[in-house]
């Protein structure tokens, strides 16, 4: 539940900061789109992100097409990483097997430029 939570509050700060951030709307506008998702790898929890300059969509679910997707060994792993989401725990956690990315990489640098906008 808890993990749930986070990613829902996550979809509302990603839409604030793109109203209230000049930065992070400009980033945006260089990336032109970047579609991303959050899920244990069981996927019974997992919320996708539509990002455009526009527009920032939140769902629920991990839908096929999308550029990136950060994959968690179970909930308290996501929650642990995600309290504090710095690339050292990112590439620790998928070291260790506790974190799995499944896309490019680069789609993961242009979200960690994106994500530290956000307050």
């Amino acid at each position: 539940m808890k993990l749930k939570l986070m990613l829902w509050l996550l979809g509302l700060m990603l839409k604030r900061a793109r109203r209230g951030n000049q930065r992070f709307r400009e980033t945006l506008n260089d990336m032109k789109r970047l579609d991303w998702g959050i899920a244990t790898e069981d996927l019974r929890i997992a919320r996708h992100y539509r990002m455009t300059p526009d527009a920032i969509e939140s769902a629920s679910g991990l839908p096929v097409d999308l550029d990136l997707e950060l994959r968690f060994r179970d909930a308290d792993t996501a929650v642990a990483i995600l309290k504090k989401p710095t690339q050292r725990a990112f590439l620790d956690g998928m070291m260790e097997g506790r974190v799995r990315l499944v896309g490019d990489s680069k789609d993961l640098t242009k979200l960690q430029k994106l994500l530290r906008y956000l307050r």
